[in-house]
């Protein structure tokens, strides 16, 4: 069950606004870090990146099995048929994200910022979303046969 994404009436907008100002003050400062580095540690065995400032990053049609990119910042990022099955994104910023054919198998999306994105060809099969903020007009009942969510 997804819970949180909207609360007490606030409008969408105001509610992103505000919890993107929250995530972000909470956070430790994020280490810059390109895509050539980051992919020469995980191919090294690292999986570890949390807190990284990755804006605007391009790694379409990598893989990425298992990471842990918990708070991160991947605002406007390409994830087009990148493979994120079983990675941790939980608290990580994903607005803007291209997210076309992403594999997000196991994922951890818990509290993850996925506003302004198209899930629409995302594949979400066992994916945690509890607290997620959702893209506008998504709803856990429009994802709920894609899902498939564990229950807790």
């Amino acid at each position: 069950m997804i819970h949180g994404w909207i609360e007490n009436g606030a409008s969408v907008s105001t509610h992103l606004f505000f919890h993107a100002a929250i995530q972000h003050s909470l956070t430790k400062p994020k280490k810059q870090m390109n895509t050539k580095e980051l992919l020469s540690r995980y191919n090294a065995g690292q999986r570890d990146f949390r807190n990284l400032n990755l804006i605007a990053v391009n790694f379409r049609s990598l893989n990425f099995t298992g990471i842990n990119l918990s708070g991160a910042n991947l605002t406007k990022a390409n994830l087009t048929k990148t493979n994120l099955s079983y990675a941790n994104l939980k608290g990580a910023i994903l607005v803007g994200a291209m997210l076309s054919e992403a594999n997000f198998t196991g994922a951890n999306l818990t509290e993850a910022n996925l506003s302004n994105t198209n899930l629409g060809e995302a594949i979400l099969g066992q994916t945690y979303l509890k607290g997620a903020i959702l893209p506008d007009g998504t709803t856990p009942s429009t994802l709920s046969n894609r899902l498939k969510v564990p229950q807790i």
